[in-house]
């Protein structure tokens, strides 16, 4: 069985009613949590508007993180390169790579929200091709190279990184595809990691191995090898000790999560004229909204859809209050992740290994008691003569 790595994607999803401290505390405070409970990695979104997602640099959240956390993994996910020049970029991603001592990752894409672009007079439409003219320079810079190249939107004059990549040869990076085949393009250019954040509907399984088939192409035509462990997909769950209390949780938050994505993202989880939302969710397979078995089901039928994958990324959408959110977590890595590590059968095997010797085991413990009395008592029978 392939180990299966377990992550989150941390847009984050934040109700408009609440303390913007309060959430990105919180927000902090789970990052902590999951680093608790094992869970390998955490990717952090970078937006701008929209009032919803409120991380504006990853790369300070994850600086401030990772002074909280011992083990987990810090990403971008993503950093949106046509908003920033692609040396200043690579340079601060270098200097958090050394200061979390090589835990960072760097997550890339093209930007999610047409209003964050608008604001800084992008054109939607240019998008993913900044996109690739930044991976270009930053991939060549973090080889140590010295990069003259001029664009309509960046002018490089010798540049080059100061210091060379705490982690050799570079940081582990990932490009986001999601409808678009640009990033599934991108990735296997440079024979990067690729995530999934499209869904995990019958229809978005699909597309999903549709993109891989592309990637490994493109990384075969780039010289590279693809490898299914550095692609990450990204679903939406939530689970508890019975289907009814899952779902009883999740109509804390829910509905304010698909108002945002009917109101202001890029595109509807649920059309307008369905009433109830989580009936629709559970229906498509978008969602795992269950118990921890409902849960490995549901990851079962995700790697047998894609033919396999690397990590699975849980979207943290806030949808349960923060104790049944931390509770899920909990559930999560105590009773699902061991499934897709192998961590039990060992157990399993030991254990019953002894269930089955256990008659034998027993009477050759009583013999060695009854041994060691009747030692005992023979030295007391040749000490009294």
């Amino acid at each position: 069985m392939t180990y299966l790595r377990s992550g989150i994607f941390l847009a984050p999803f934040h109700s408009l009613d609440e303390s913007p401290i309060m959430a990105l505390e919180r927000d902090m405070e789970l990052l902590q949590h999951l680093d608790r409970l094992n869970y390998h990695e955490a990717w952090v979104g970078e937006h701008h508007s929209g009032g919803f997602e409120i991380i504006a640099s990853p790369e300070l959240f994850i600086a401030s993180a990772a002074e909280r956390t011992k083990h987990i993994r810090l990403g971008t996910g993503v950093v949106s390169l046509p908003y920033h020049n692609p040396f200043i970029l690579a340079d601060r991603m270098v200097q958090l790579d050394y200061q979390t001592r090589g835990r960072a990752m760097m997550g890339v894409g093209p930007g999610s929200l047409v209003h964050d672009a608008k604001k800084q007079g992008i054109v939607p439409a240019n998008q993913r091709r900044m996109m690739n003219e930044s991976l270009d320079v930053i991939i060549d810079l973090m080889k140590g190279e010295t990069i003259t190249r001029k664009t309509d939107w960046f002018d490089l004059q010798d540049a080059r990184l100061q210091l060379p990549p705490y982690t050799r040869p570079r940081m582990e990076m990932a490009v986001a595809a999601a409808r678009s085949p640009a990033g599934a393009l991108a990735a296997g250019r440079h024979g990067i990691g690729m995530l999934s954040i499209g869904g995990t509907t019958h229809e978005s399984m699909t597309h999903h191995a549709g993109n891989w088939d592309l990637y490994a192409e493109q990384c075969k035509l780039h010289g590279h090898v693809p490898d299914r462990k550095n692609w990450r997909l990204v679903t939406m769950m939530h689970i508890a000790e019975t289907r009814e209390k899952a779902q009883a949780n999740v109509k804390h938050g829910l509905d304010n999560y698909c108002d945002y994505y009917r109101d202001v993202a890029t595109f509807p989880l649920v059309p307008a004229d369905v009433t109830d939302r989580l009936g629709y969710m559970l229906n498509s397979g978008m969602v795992c909204i269950g118990t921890p078995d409902d849960a490995i089901a549901f990851i079962e039928r995700l790697l047998k859809g894609t033919g396999g994958f690397g990590v699975i990324m849980e979207l943290a959408q806030n949808w349960a209050d923060w104790e049944q959110t931390k509770r899920h977590y909990e559930l999560m890595a105590r009773y699902v992740h061991p499934h897709f590590q192998g961590t039990r059968e060992w157990r399993n095997d030991s254990y019953e290994f002894a269930r089955v010797h256990h008659e034998d085991f027993i009477s050759q413990s009583h013999a060695a008691i009854k041994a060691e009395i009747d030692r005992l008592a023979e030295q007391r029978r040749l000490a009294g003569e």
